[in-house]
């Protein structure tokens, strides 16, 4: 559609407005439905905004709804209407767009869009449009909050939003034209706020405690009341022209007269005395051509001087993502009489206003209730206002709501922010910047009115001052932001505006530091620095490593008669809590049901440490965390039972973790090949300040670089920044004597064209740095040759030092903490050595190097290092640790690989057997790897292992050894389970058998003590239903949670109490989920065999002698005494953990199993056999054939152990 032709629905909308005669406006019967209509259309506009350009070009706003406003405001709903419609024509472009458009179609239409609102605001520009806005909100305010309905709340939130767009409208530069002092468009439309008294109004809103809702609003419209102003300037308005600033001037226009003096002079050089048409032709020796000749110069000898060979040559276009960022913020001076307005405006603000509607606006900001990127305002806001009161006359009480401690960390914390948002969201990184220079402009103002309280005549506010630089130069954000922004500045994102406040910033920061410094004598500061740690296993054996106590059999029978006597005193205090002991670790990641060989550890430690009262009472927590099996003993176990299992455990060489390593420098070394997790802690302290070294961080030379890049610029900079540039400089050159840091080229291209310039006396102190700088470098070159060479590349530190105390001192420096060199000899001996243990099957060679290597002490990583420079190996990875060394399969191997993979393929452990039979020997991993890649299996969980786990219990003669072996299993499956990670789902998938066959002993006692108490129903219904799932999931095939619903008020009443409820938590049964479930539930994972063993598990024992009365065995051991049977029973849990233990780890062998069945079969009690299922009773009675043979102790991890089961 054209945009030029009006739709026709819109034109007719447009002529039932009204029309105007003369000054008077006719408004038609359709008036009020007209507006609602535009205010539909506009609605539902597309992309383009096309209505709202029709309605542009119409000029429907000057023409209708301006008279409209100004004649038919005791209309109420009229006036409401064309105020929404006013608001939404006038609403910025960048808010109708989105943002700025790139496609072009769309950007014209944009600046279509943009040219219609400055009409707008032209047509504003009148005091009796805002006369009648004013009235209207005056009468509006002066409603009291009961009297005040919606609507009017409404009404004066469109008001003040249709003030925000007309100011936000952006000035057209090329098309007004304005010099300075002279009354632009936004000067007219500040005047007219000004005649028609709504900036009153505005200072009535935010100086008023109840009128806060609006602090937001106000605040953004007097942002742009000021936007175009300096407040510097402006507070200086009618008091006449200070002398400063007249030689200022003064100085300006002698710039400009010696520059027109010398340009006349070298005209009057260039005219000859005698005019000739031909200026002739000279041949410039010494400087070539294209060619290989000498350049032929056709011009006069005056033009020679300003040759380049870049002459006549097309410049070359820099992309837009390359070019520098523009600077948005014009400032000029308006007329007389809006400066005087806005002068007082700003006198009145300070005084009445300011502290309450910056602490109302902040508020907003910390509880959420502004919009996003709203504390631009305030720091805007903060910014301009103590500038002004700073400059006019400085009274710190004025601004006192924003000079804190607190401000300096809310800016401080925004403008981190900022700075951190510009260098991830890089498409949005120009806002991001404009942003972060408004934070800056507020923290240069936070510091500057600081340092003017600094020389205040009152001793409070110097108190004050003084208080908060020492909370300020404290904390080591604030001295640390500076050296971040400079070394992550970027010119294609921040104008240069930008940089000269970071530069004015940094050079007001220094000052006030050197300065409290050197008042204060010592300073002590926060220090900070991030720390790498290791995640490091737990070290068990602390007090074994420490040497401070018995570790040898002779010493430990010499310490127990005296444990035994203490161990005698605490077993007869009933006294003795056990809340203070707690056996296991909450935090670890290794499961507490898997925690049972730490505590016995624990208990250990502290016999062997001379702790009895503590080691008595872990043993009793134990018990109670893990009575299964009785490996802490039975619940109803004598004191002398306590005393002989304490000695037991005293005399059990239980196994260990290895602690780490002394050797700090080792651990730096390896710490590429461990596979630990690194955290970083930060640590906290505090040092003595000292300033130079504070100034150190600046020799950089990307903090160089920016300030070379703002000296460029030396003519259009103002005096003061100049002197912040040479001063930071001198400060790098002069006080560090880091003088060539600015010894590169470009920089001395600077100097010569500061040298050369015409007006170079006014820049006397640029001169001067200049003059010394290159006088440095002439002295230094006569010296070192080379440093001609270095002035083509920027330079640290380090090159610096070189350059100054000569090439390789560094190395001299460091020679002593470098490694030792490698002789000829020592080279040839290792060759030898590598040579002769390379090819060594499952040896690590670097280990059998540093055994056999008998010269200076060298660490692994060295050894690798120089072996790969000597070329005995291609790179580091070849002598990794983990793992084995990746050889390619030959096709003979992969036959071999499917001929056992078909062999055992329905065996329980296929992996296992693989590794057993293959021929070259590989990892587990790799060994998967090929059988997915092969195609013989679909996903890893194919090769798990297929075991089912049984509880058994047998009588083991020695009760040290087994206490050994369940401890070694448990930390060698803590060892190998990161390890062996294609097991991880095998073994959480086992895990519910192996609880489900521990927790029989368990609930034996629980089911007991609740069939006495009468809870013998509820015990029945829980068995009911446990035995009704069972049934239900065989016959799904597929199964899911499912609840217990109590329907008898006795059955509820157990399920509230709590010795039933630790039943359910033994049995398995998930508690209801807080806040989303309201019953307990059958977990998904048991299956219908487990749901059956746990139901057998409830029943009483009359009704178990009445199903199975033959099933009872004869146990010859009841006839014996008390004690003997304990311990019997106790070595016989023992026995039966550590074979569950090594069945989940696959170690056990079948003779083992058979061995524990066998004595299982004659000692274990009638319950146990009633809840064996018939398939585990025919695999024990054909266990029982198998004959018997004794499995040596096995103390390897998982990936050895299959190797040598097969040479067993």
């Amino acid at each position: 559609m054209d945009l030029h032709m009006m739709n026709c629905e819109l034109l007719a909308t447009c002529s039932a407005l009204g029309y105007l005669e003369g000054d008077t406006y006719h408004k038609e019967p359709d008036c009020l439905e007209s507006v609602k209509d535009l205010i539909r259309y506009l609605r539902y506009e597309d992309e383009t905004r096309d209505v709202r350009q029709q309605l542009g070009a119409a000029q429907i706003l000057q023409s209708d709804l301006l008279p409209i406003l100004t004649q038919h405001r005791q209309d109420k709903p009229l006036f409401d209407a064309v105020i929404r419609l006013m608001v939404n024509l006038t609403q910025p472009a960048l808010l109708c767009f989105g943002n700025l458009p790139k496609e072009p179609s769309f950007r014209h239409h944009f600046l279509q869009v943009l040219t219609y609102l400055q009409a707008y605001k032209e047509a504003f520009a009148s005091e009796k449009a805002f006369g009648v806005l004013s009235e209207t909100l005056y009468e509006l305010l002066q409603l009291g909050w009961e009297e005040r309905q919606e609507e009017d709340n409404l009404l004066i939130e469109r008001i003040l939003l249709l003030v925000r767009n007309i100011l936000h409208v952006p000035a057209d530069l090329d098309q007004e034209k304005k010099i300075d002092d002279d009354a632009s468009a936004h000067d007219q439309l500040l005047w007219a706020i000004h005649l028609s008294g709504l900036d009153d109004l505005l200072l009535f809103l935010a100086s008023s405690s109840a009128e806060q809702q609006w602090s937001l609003h106000v605040l953004e419209i007097v942002s742009l009341m000021f936007r175009d102003q300096n407040p510097e300037q402006l507070a200086g308005v009618g008091q006449g022209r200070l002398a400063q600033e007249r030689s200022a001037d003064v100085a300006e226009l002698e710039v400009l007269r010696q520059r027109e003096m010398a340009e006349k002079k070298t005209r009057a050089l260039q005219r000859g005395n005698r005019h000739s048409r031909f200026g002739g032709s000279y041949i410039v020796q010494g400087l070539k051509s294209i060619g290989e000749r000498d350049l032929i110069f056709h011009k006069g000898l005056h033009n020679l001087r300003n040759y380049s060979s870049d002459l006549g040559k097309q410049p070359k276009k820099v992309p837009k993502r390359r070019q520098a960022a523009r600077e948005l913020s014009i400032q000029r001076r308006s007329a007389l009489n809006v400066r005087l307005f806005l002068r007082d405006f700003c006198s009145e603000f300070l005084e009445n206003c300011y502290n309450r509607l910056m602490g109302s606006v902040k508020d907003h900001l910390l509880r959420e209730k502004a919009q996003q990127h709203d504390e631009t305002y305030y720091m805007w806001a903060l910014a301009f206002f103590m500038a002004f009161n700073r400059a006019a006359s400085f009274r710190p009480g004025l601004v006192s709501e924003t000079l804190s401690v607190r401000t300096f960390h809310f800016i401080e914390q925004n403008l981190t922010n900022y700075y951190e948002m510009m260098l991830t969201d890089r498409k949005e990184a120009a806002s991001w910047a404009r942003r972060m220079h408004l934070a800056l402009k507020a923290y240069q103002e936070l510091l500057a009115t600081v340092n003017e309280m600094d020389i205040s005549p009152d001793e409070a506010v110097r108190e004050s001052s003084r208080i908060i630089k020492n909370n300020i130069f404290y904390v080591m954000e604030y001295r640390e932001l500076f050296l971040a922004l400079f070394r992550k500045f970027d010119e294609r994102c921040q104008p240069r505006s930008f940089l000269r406040d970071l530069v004015e910033t940094t050079h007001l920061f220094l000052k006030m530091l050197e300065r409290f410094c050197r008042s204060r004598g010592k300073l002590v500061v926060q220090n900070k620095r991030k720390k790498r740690r290791k995640k490091k296993k737990k070290v068990l054996d602390q007090a074994i490593v420490s040497g401070n106590v018995p570790s040898s059999p002779e010493e430990v029978e010499a310490v127990w008669p005296a444990l035994a006597e203490q161990l005698q005193c605490c077993a007869q205090n009933s006294e003795l809590s056990m809340d203070s002991m707690v056996p296991f670790d909450a935090a670890s990641e290794v499961p507490v049901e898997e925690q049972r060989a730490e505590a016995m550890v624990r208990i250990q430690d502290c016999l062997l440490a001379g702790q009895a009262p503590q080691a008595l009472t872990l043993l009793r927590s134990a018990r109670e965390v893990w009575p299964e099996g009785d490996v802490f003993g039975s619940q109803d176990i004598s004191p002398e039972e306590e005393i002989q299992l304490l000695k037991q455990i005293l005399s059990a060489p239980l196994p260990r973790q290895q602690g780490p390593e002394e050797c700090g420098a080792e651990e730096e070394e390896e710490e590429e090949e461990e596979e630990e997790e690194e955290l970083q802690v930060v640590q906290v302290s505090e040092k003595e300040f000292n300033f130079l070294d504070y100034l150190k961080r600046f020799a950089c030379s990307t903090v160089v670089r920016a300030y070379v890049l703002l000296l460029r610029s030396y003519q259009q900079n103002s005096a003061h920044t100049n002197h912040c540039i040479v001063k930071m400089l001198h400060r790098l050159a002069h006080d560090l004597k880091m003088e060539a840091l600015l010894f590169q080229l470009s920089v001395f291209c600077l100097f010569n064209r500061l040298l050369s310039d015409p007006a170079a006396g006014a820049y006397k102190e640029l001169v001067t740095f200049a003059k010394y700088i290159l006088g440095k470098f002439f002295a230094l070159a006569a010296v070192n040759q080379k440093a001609f060479v270095e002035l083509l590349f920027w330079k640290n530190t380090a090159v610096i030092r070189e350059m100054t105390e000569g090439y390789g001192s560094l190395e001299d420096r460091s020679s002593s903490r470098r490694a030792p060199t490698w002789s000829p000899e020592e080279e040839a001996h290792l060759r030898e050595l590598y040579l002769t243990h390379k090819d060594v099957e499952g040896q690590d060679v670097v280990e059998a190097i540093l055994t056999h290597l008998n010269t200076v002490p060298r660490t692994r990583k060295q050894i690798i290092h120089h072996l790969v420079q000597l070329g005995l190996a291609d790179s580091v990875k070849d002598f990794q640790r983990k793992g084995t060394h990746v050889v390619l399969w030959t096709g003979d191997q992969e036959l071999e690989l499917q001929r056992l993979f078909e062999e055992f393929r329905d065996s329980d452990d296929v992996l296992g057997h693989i590794m057993k039979n293959i021929t070259a020997k590989r990892s587990r991993a790799r060994i998967v790897d090929k059988l997915l890649a092969l195609g013989l299996v679909a996903e890893r969980r194919e090769l798990y292992k297929k075991r089912r786990k049984k509880l058994a219990s047998s009588i083991l003669p020695n009760g040290a050894e087994s206490l050994k072996d369940f401890c070694q299993e448990d930390l060698e499956e803590e060892e190998n389970l990161p390890e062996e990670d294609s097991e991880e789902e095998e073994e959480g998938g086992s895990e519910a058998e192996q609880v489900q066959g521990s927790l029989v002993l368990s609930t034996e006692n629980l089911g007991q003590s609740l069939h006495q108490e009468g809870f013998s129903t509820p015990l029945l219904w829980l068995q009911n239903c446990l035995i009704r799932a069972a049934d239900d999931r065989e016959e799904d095939g597929c199964s899911q949670a499912v609840p217990l619903v109590p329907l008898t008020e006795e059955n509820e009443e157990a399920m509230e109490n709590e010795q039933f409820q630790q039943l359910l938590h033994k049995l398995g049964i998930r508690p209801p989920a807080s806040g989303q479930e309201t019953f307990w539930r059958i977990p998904a994972k048991l299956s219908p065999t487990q749901l059956r063993r746990v139901a057998a598990s409830l029943s009483q024992p009359e009704e178990e002698q009445k199903l199975q009365p033959e099933l009872q065995p004869e146990v010859p051991g009841e006839q014996g005494s008390d004690e003997e049977h304990c311990k019997e029973h106790r070595a016989q849990a023992l026995r039966a953990l550590l074979l569950a233990h090594k069945k989940k780890a696959g170690l056990a062998s079948p003779e083992e199993e058979d061995a524990v069945s066998r004595e299982h079969l004659k000692a274990a009690p009638k319950k146990r056999q009633l809840l064996d299922s018939d398939e585990e009773q025919e695999e024990d009675e054909g266990r029982n054939r198998a004959p018997e043979s004794g499995a040596p102790g096995i103390q390897k991890k998982k990936r050895y152990q299959i190797e040598d089961d097969e040479d067993d």
